[in-house]
């Protein structure tokens, strides 16, 4: 009986002194646990799809080039309002989009969702190329797609060919005569 006293006693005293003051005692919150995120921003805006706005030519993807690397011959491009760098549209002989180039500069986190809008990660295979630029391509049933980032520049491809490969070199292409 003795024993149990000596044992009970010092845990009584050490719960007396972590037990939770009254109700009408106010405290300082405790900090959130190092895992806890949270976010007083809003998530990034996105900004809306590229629209045809004036007559071309691309200022950083020549016709010729799309029209090898395409394999369609480009009778029209037309460019977006964005800056600083449009979107480049190139039409083909009946009229209809056969490739687009979306270049995003800005966000990090922007230029993330813009790939992962044009190349979902859940369902794209990943892209790495070129050396530092992730993201994703996929095949679709109106063509393919090639979408990478890096930083906060993203470069996007669509082309109403199958082959993602196409969309590939011509995404290579643009990074390289921009300069990002």
């Amino acid at each position: 009986m003795r024993r149990a006293v000596i044992i009970a006693a010092p845990l009584l005293a050490v719960a007396a002194c972590t037990s939770s003051p009254p109700a009408s005692q106010t405290t300082a919150a405790a900090p959130a646990p190092p895992t806890a995120t949270r976010s007083t921003a809003a998530a990034p805006n996105v900004p809306p799809a590229p629209e045809p706005a004036a007559d071309g030519p691309c200022p950083y993807l020549e016709s010729a080039v799309v029209a090898d690397a395409n394999g369609q011959h480009v009778t029209k491009v037309r460019t977006s309002a964005d800056k600083p760098e449009p979107a480049c549209f190139f039409y083909r002989p009946d009229g209809s989009v056969q490739l687009t180039v979306r270049v995003y500069s800005g966000e990090p986190a922007v230029a993330k969702l813009i790939v992962d809008q044009a190349a979902p990660i859940t369902s794209s295979n990943p892209a790495s190329s070129p050396a530092g630029w992730t993201g994703g391509s996929m095949s679709t049933d109106k063509g393919a797609v090639y979408a990478v980032s890096k930083a906060g520049s993203a470069v996007v491809v669509t082309t109403n060919q199958e082959q993602t490969i196409k969309a590939r070199r011509l995404t290579e292409t643009v990074i390289t005569n921009l300069g990002l």
